[in-house]
């Protein structure tokens, strides 16, 4: 058996970022499922691009504040408490527009835990 109990604030942000990223399933060891938590002033978003994943399904929980989160369809608002889901192949961008009063914290989990799965979205190539 295992258990680990992580301080999310004790985990170092990674940087260049243009939003704060701590990797918190990776510090608690998280094989399976990738575990991060975000913190985005106004302004800034959360991927480092417009993006899909081929096989991972991802999801992002607002703690505080309100995300948006552009598809090629159109615009989430996803409000503090709400749950945004991408299923594999669906390119989202997720962020905390410039005119926001607040940033907005949230947590995104992955799974599978797979590196190199994200791949660059471009809407022009529609």
């Amino acid at each position: 058996m295992g258990y680990r109990v992580v301080e999310t604030d004790d985990v170092e942000p990674v940087a260049d970022r243009s939003s704060e990223l701590r990797r918190i399933g990776v510090e608690a060891g998280a094989e399976n499922v990738a575990l991060n938590h975000f913190r985005a002033a106004p302004g800034e978003q959360i991927p480092l691009m417009y993006h899909y994943h081929t096989e991972q399904e991802e999801a992002f929980y607002v703690l505080s504040g309100t995300l948006f989160v552009e598809t090629p369809e159109e615009t989430f608002e996803v409000p503090s408490g709400g749950l945004f889901v991408a299923d594999p192949e669906s390119p989202h961008r997720a962020y905390n527009p410039s005119d926001a009063a607040d940033p907005v914290e949230l947590l995104a989990v992955g799974a599978p835990a797979v590196t190199g799965d994200a791949a660059r979205y471009d809407p022009d190539d529609e």
